[in-house]
This record gives C-alpha cells, structure tokens and sequence, in this order.
C-alpha cells in the first residue's frame, strides 16, 4: 500500500517528463552562424535560448551564467518565465555580468539528460565552467541578490561539509562522534549522484546545528573491506554510527528528511523511569512499550538495552527502571527485558506481557526478542504499523470496519476476538485486523472491491502475493479454518494484477505482464535482465532508446531476454520490488532466488559490461561448466 501512496505523490507533485526521444524543433538547422548565442536570445527578453549546438560556447563566453531547463506546458515554469526575464534584464549589466539562459528539456532531451534533469524547472549555474546547483529564490529580486554574490571574483563556495572516509580515518572518526551519518558510495552509481548536493545541503546545516552532527561518505569500491564489514551490499548505503556502533538509517533521502532525522537522533532512546507511577505513566496505551528491569547503572546487559533501543527508536518507546518496587509490581527479576502488549489488544491466549532474561543479554538478543513480540495475537494493520508487519509473512489481514471510538469498538474487539480464536492455532501465520475504508487500493487488488460482504479475509504471502477467501455470507469459524489449511497445502491461487497477456511480442523488447512474469522471469533456463518502468517516468523515457539498442544487439542470443514491465500496472514478486523507476533487476538462470539489482550508469557500453560479467547460460556461458 505504501508503494502507492507514494506512487500518487509523485503523479501529484512531480512534473511528467516528456519521451527522450521526441522530435527536435525543424527550425534548429546546421546554418547557425558563429555568433549563435547572441542570434538565439528571446526578442522579448535578455534570456538566451540555448541548444546542444551552443551550450558549451555559452559556458565559455559568460564567466557566470544561470541555465534553466523547462517545459513549456510547465505551471511552475511560465509562473518563473517573467521573474527570470526581468532578473536577466538586470544582471548582464553588472559590473561583473551574469548572463540568464533557458533550455527547453522536451526538445534538448539528451543535454537535459546529461545534467540529470528530472523536474521542472530545474535551475544550475556554471562559473567558469564549474556547475553548481542554484539553490535560491525564484523570484526577481531573489535571482538578482544570489546571482550578484555568486559573480564576485572573490566568492568561493563553502568548503564541503561532508567528511571523506578512508581506510586510514574511518575507525578513528566513527568511533570518535557521539552520533554521525555515513553514506557508503560508488563513484559510477546513478542514485548516489543524485544524492550528492543533497546529503551536501544536510551537512552544512547539520554542521552549524548544536551540538553539530557530522555527515561523512566513503567511496565502497575503493574500500571493500569496510563496506563488506558494515553489510553494505547496494549503492548508496547510509549507516548512523554511535561509538563506532552502527544502526540503520531509516529516513528519507532529502536535504529536509535528512537533517530531521538526525537531529531525533540524538540523545538516550531509552528513558529511565524513577518510580513505578513514572513506569505506569509511560505504558503506551495503543502501542507495545518496551522495558527494562535492571538493579544498577553497570549492569552490562543495560548498555546493550540502549543500543537495541537505538534501532528500534522510530519504532517503539523504550524505558528502563532501576526501582525495586517497578520489579516487584510485574515480578520481573533484574536483568530483564519485558514487552508489554498495549491493553486493548489483550487476548485470553497470549500473556500480557513478555519477558526475556539471561545471565548474558546481548543487543541481537534483543532485537530477535522484541521483533518476535512486537505485534499481538491478531494487532491492527494500519499506516502507523505497517512497517511492523513487513517482514511477517504469511500475513492474514480481516477487513471490515474497525472503528476504536466508543461507539464501535465493542463490535470491533467482538470481530478481532472471533478471529484471535483461530488465530491461535495457526502460529506459522500472523494475523491482523484492518479498516476497510483505509485500505480500498488493496481491497482491490484481493478482488474484493466490488464483494459487498461486511468481512473479507486475504493473505500476503512471503513473496508479494495475495491470496484471496472466498466470500462468505456469514461469519463461518470453519470455512476461515479451511482457507488457512488449504493455503498452507498450496491449495489457493494468488491474485494477480495484470495486464493484458500480449498476443505477441512485436518489439525487441520482451514486454512482461503480472500473469507471464514466473514464465518469463524466472525461467531456469534464461538469463533475464529486467526494466520496472511506469509509463509517467522520465527516466524511463530517456532510457528507452539506450535499452531497445541493448535488446537489439542480443536478438540472436536465445538464452538471454532483454525485458521490461509496467510496475504501475502488474504484480511482482517481493524479490523485485521497485522502490523507484526506472528499477533494473537481473535474474540470472544459476540463481532465480537471488536477482541482482543493475545499478551502474545506463549507457550501452555499462549494460555490456553488466550483463558480461553476470550471464549464465548466455554469451557464451554455462555455468553447469563451471560448477
């Protein structure tokens, strides 16, 4: 469900990038003359009209030069046009000239491509030849008053705020920081370029944050070792580091999400509670609470529970109590980690509370113990706790009003406790309550949109599927109990969300729907390298000629499928989730468990050598040869 309200944020907010390989304007000829630059500024303003043919004159023309690339059906664009014409107005005749240029990306899509232009507008600047990415106002005074200072012979940028890591300072500068931000990098990945200005903008406000909260990169490629060590195993990778303790990051991947994220970050997860009315007092009464019991400040198993607290802090509230009275209240003996259940999930057939003690606890202990206990019997699937159910599969979900005010939550905790009844007996499956108006997307794609039925009941499977229930007219105890027998025999086909079969395939490109994927995909006996589009994508728009090239050039090889699908429209497995497009797996025929992302640059030459070095049974290749 995440995946499309995420999908609608960006179809609400992102520009549409149109195809990269659309037609350029007639009008642009070979017949240009030399003073190209000055012959294509607009009639109506002092902005220069620049195309792949004079944009790097430009570049060496004007000591400083503000480009920004548009779309001429853009809002935001046409909103900016007349700010930027008056700004430019006013700049070529400083002392020190900065001139103002446009580029219309829709038609100049691969100098749009080369400058990684994904929105619009998008606003660089160049200073002698230096790009830096423009950051400031967008209005006329705004533009002026940046541009002006950026123009001064003697401004230099700010030096960089992120920290390089080598080999020879990493251990040194993360065991050192109290808290500090690593990015694990690869000089040719797509994604960490991208990231690049923005974790940059992160530091130099974290930087000046109190207390300052550093932000460091390491180059992965160069030191493996310490990539391998830290369990780095895409590009890029971000790890916090406390002591030389790491923990996942868990935010997002901007400048804003960045710096807020880091500032939560600090600080004790865990609070200590003086009293039992303090322990009480801090019980969550909708959510599990974790605590722990200990006797005194040195007791070792204590500083493990605060690191273990650290990975769950976006998660969960954590204490801990030093109060004998605390202990004795629950019998808790010192030592202990417990979690708690919140109340109104209680259940005759699970305990209230869990307690984990040993003479030696350690932090994976801890973790492996409170992942186990963090969701109920039967818990509520919900935005807030989605995250917790991610990785319990299969995952029984009962959809029907779940409603906690007053007035309804007798007959919702009537339903649950109905379900927690079953529930008990099928411990290899988790089980959980959902609303149905919150979830009419996934209802959906049960097949469950148009049921009328006041409960309806799917599973998630381990791998991405859903496996609906058959509609039952009235709550039946025993029709749910045969369901979860016949699923856990393989007896219940998954839902798929498909397009249509194609009746053929007419291009290079193998097209691949939700219903062909296990055929196609995961043959055995193919090599298949795999593009998750979504039809709106720029990205994938720019890639499309590069990788019908790519399909062309292995048009004889019978063993390897050059092959793309609509994320947007079809169902995948788990193993090849988009987490954005265009996403690239490679699904190799000696492993169909284990598909590899492609995350190089997206020229020809990258994917040769990509699909060179992980072929099986393809380009000359077997790999039965070579076991």
């Amino acid at each position: 469900m995440k995946f499309y309200v995420l999908l609608l944020c960006l179809l609400v907010s992102t520009p549409i990038i149109k195809c990269a390989d659309e037609e350029e304007d007639e009008a642009q000829t070979d017949g240009e003359t030399e003073d190209e630059t000055d012959k294509n500024k607009d009639e109506t303003d002092d902005v220069l009209v620049l195309t792949e043919k004079n944009f790097e004159d430009a570049l060496k023309d004007h000591d400083v030069i503000l480009v920004e690339f548009y779309a001429p059906w853009c809002g935001h664009c046409k909103h900016l046009a007349p700010e930027y014409a008056k700004a430019a107005t006013q700049l070529k005749d400083l002392t020190h000239p900065v001139a103002l240029a446009k580029v219309d990306a829709t038609v100049e899509t691969e100098l749009a491509q080369r400058y990684d232009v994904s929105g619009y507008p998008t606003l660089m600047w160049f200073k002698k030849g230096t790009k830096y990415d423009y950051d400031g106002p967008r209005e006329e005074t705004g533009i002026v008053k940046y541009m002006t200072e950026r123009s001064d012979p003697e401004w230099k940028p700010p030096p960089e705020a992120v920290l390089t890591l080598t080999k020879e300072n990493f251990e040194d500068v993360v065991n050192t920081e109290e808290l500090i931000l690593v990015e694990f990098y690869a000089p040719w990945c797509g994604h960490c370029k991208k990231l690049a200005p923005l974790y940059e903008k992160a530091a130099q406000r974290l930087k000046d944050y109190d207390p300052p909260i550093p932000l460091a990169k390491i180059d992965a490629t160069v030191n493996s070792e310490i990539a391998t060590e830290h369990m780095v195993t895409g590009y890029p990778t971000l790890k916090i580091f406390r002591k030389g303790k790491s923990f996942e990051y868990n935010g997002e991947r901007d400048e804003h999400a960045i710096v807020n994220y880091m500032i939560d970050q600090q600080g004790d997860a865990a609070k200590l509670l003086a009293t039992v009315k303090a322990v009480k007092d801090f019980m969550q009464k909708d959510d599990i609470t974790v605590m722990g019991f200990f006797s005194n400040l040195g007791d070792p198993r204590l500083s493990e529970y605060k690191d273990t607290a650290n990975d769950f802090r976006d998660v969960h509230k954590f204490g801990y109590t030093l109060d004998e009275d605390a202990r004795n209240l629950y019998k808790i003996n010192p030592g202990s980690v417990v979690v708690f259940n919140a109340e109104k999930f209680y259940t005759k057939y699970e305990p209230k509370w869990h307690i984990l003690h040993q003479g030696k606890l350690t932090r994976e202990d801890m973790v492996t113990f409170i992942k186990k206990h963090q969701v109920p019997l039967v818990g509520h699937y919900e935005r807030e706790t989605e995250k917790l159910y991610d990785d319990l599969r299969p995952l029984c979900l009962v959809f029907y009003t779940v409603d906690w005010s007053f007035e309804y939550r007798t007959a919702t905790q009537l339903w649950r406790q109905k379900i927690a009844a079953i529930a008990k007996d099928y411990k290899n499956i988790t089980f959980a309550i959902a609303n149905e108006d919150d979830y009419q997307l996934m209802l959906k794609e049960f097949g469950f949109d148009d049921s009328g039925e006041e409960m309806n009941i799917g599973i998630l499977g381990k791998d991405g599927k859903k496996f609906p229930m058959e509609l039952m007219e009235e709550f039946d105890p025993d029709e749910i109990t045969d369901f979860l027998n016949a699923f856990q025999k393989g007896k219940i086909k998954p839902q798929i969300k498909s397009q249509p079969v194609p009746k053929k395939q007419t291009g290079p490109v193998t097209v691949v729907v939700g219903k062909t994927f296990e055929e196609i995909v995961n043959n055995p006996s193919k090599d298949v390298l795999i593009e998750m589009y979504a039809p709106w994508c720029g990205h994938c728009k720019q890639l499309e000629p590069v990788y019908k090239e790519l399909a062309k050039k292995y048009k004889t090889e019978k063993n390897l499928i050059i092959a793309k699908l609509d994320a947007t429209a079809n169902d995948v497995p788990e193993l090849f989730k988009a987490e954005g497009f265009p996403t690239i797996y490679f699904s190799a025929a000696c492993d169909k468990t284990k598909p590899k992302k492609f995350g190089g640059a997206r020229e020809l030459k990258d994917f040769v050598t990509f699909l060179e070095e992980n072929a099986c049974v393809s380009l000359g290749k077997n790999y039965k040869d070579e076991l």
